[in-house]
């Protein structure tokens, strides 16, 4: 009997973390930097960092959980090591693939705003086409998918660079209007910089996806929690210093009602056609889009494997050594929330989801670390991070929760 074919580990550390950065970054401040403005106003360097520091809680968790179970289908596994609820770490993998879904589609939506800067293409062709090109990349293999990735990321930071070179200016301005940005204690600017924070953190999405390679990488326990904080605090920095610069060099109003608010800034400083920054970000989009497809295919195939879902999710391709069944399943879900959903909505529930899912993870974290303490774990975060992770991503979804009920009534 021919043995199964299995995931083929190719995956080294830089671009493991290339992986990271490439989907963080094309998920976030090249498609949602003006709808943060619309939300937080001048306030909305203050959500980005409050996003930023509910993701950091959650990062560190996963970290130390792909050290304890550097498997495929991390977060169902996690939850399952910390509640022994087969139903429950079901619950969290199918979590994991809408959230890889309903993101890949809002990617979709935002390839749409930077691409009809050069043509007006009818919507439903161009999201037909993007989400087959995409499947069929993902299906190709994992160290092709992942150095096209890689190659894309370097373009984003590349444009983000080219930004922050042509709004240069604006740190000039830092000394003088530095107080603008600084909501101090007014309780309406801090409503509006959490609604903010909340279209937000979509932008730091994307760390998560690392841990559903790991039986792709090389010695996961060592390179899955580097990879995760290198990420996390690449992304961070280039947000901080865009969504800093976005606003001193234009306004709010302006980002916010723009569908594609980089390509507009390069127009407004440099007065210049935005075609390179447009491409730059249709790569970006491109390829945060790339590897959501990557990581909720890789999650069905793992709880295929583990017997939780249909066997057939976990058939590998014995040429591609890819989970093919399972990546076309993910490209039919993506085409349907595509077509049905429009881009805030989508990144709005894509949070929500989130939040939910990291709520589970840190609370299993913190079970796992009472019940088992950390001994001979190489990779060991300290009892309160899990903690605050969980009251912090559970609190702000009751807040999403009550505002959004407050809004309809």
């Amino acid at each position: 009997m021919q043995p199964r074919p299995e995931l083929k580990r190719t995956l080294s550390l830089p671009l493991l973390s290339f992986y990271g950065i490439g989907t963080i970054l094309g998920a976030g401040i090249y498609v949602l930097v003006g709808k943060v403005a619309g939300y937080a106003g001048m306030y909305a360097l203050a959500s980005f960092i409050v996003a930023a520091i509910l993701a950091g809680f959650s990062a560190f968790s996963y970290a130390e959980l792909s050290v304890r179970y550097p498997n495929s289908a991390g977060e169902a596994i996690y939850v399952q090591q910390g509640f022994g609820r087969r139903y429950l770490s079901t619950v969290a993998g199918l979590l994991i693939v809408l959230m890889g879904t309903v993101s890949t589609a809002t990617l979709v939506h935002g390839f749409l705003g930077y691409l009809q800067v050069f043509v007006a293409w009818p919507e439903t062709m161009v999201i037909i086409g993007v989400i087959v090109v995409l499947v069929t990349i993902a299906i190709w293999g994992i160290a092709e998918s992942v150095w096209l990735a890689a190659l894309m990321t370097l373009a984003e930071i590349g444009g983000l660079l080219l930004i922050l070179w042509v709004a240069r200016q604006g740190f000039g301005q830092l000394p003088v209007r530095g107080g603008e940005l600084l909501p101090g204690l007014d309780g309406t600017a801090w409503l509006g910089i959490l609604l903010g924070a909340f279209v937000a953190f979509y932008a730091f999405i994307g760390f998560e996806d690392i841990v559903n390679v790991a039986e792709e990488v090389n010695d996961p326990q060592r390179n899955l929690p580097r990879a995760i904080i290198i990420a996390l605090v690449v992304t961070t920095t280039l947000y901080i210093l865009i969504a800093m610069v976005s606003l001193l060099v234009s306004t709010p109003q302006q980002l916010a009602n723009s569908d594609a608010p980089l390509a507009m800034l390069y127009q407004q400083l440099t007065g210049r056609q935005p075609t390179l920054i447009t491409f730059i970000s249709l790569a970006s989009v491109l390829n945060g889009a790339l590897i959501q497809v990557i990581m909720a295919s890789r999650v069905l195939y793992g709880m295929g494997r583990q017997g939780w879902l249909p066997v057939q999710l976990a058939w590998v391709h014995p040429v591609t050594r890819t989970p093919l069944v399972a990546s076309l399943l993910v490209g039919g879900l993506i085409l349907l929330f595509a077509l049905v959903l429009p881009l805030l909505s989508l990144a709005k529930l894509t949070s929500l989801i989130t939040l939910t899912i990291f709520s589970l993870i840190n609370l299993a974290l913190w079970r796992i670390k009472w019940r088992d303490g950390s001994r001979g774990v190489t990779f060991v975060v300290p009892l309160w991070i899990p903690v605050l992770g969980f009251f912090s991503s559970s609190g702000f979804l009751l807040f999403q929760i009550v505002h959004f009920v407050v809004e309809q009534y």
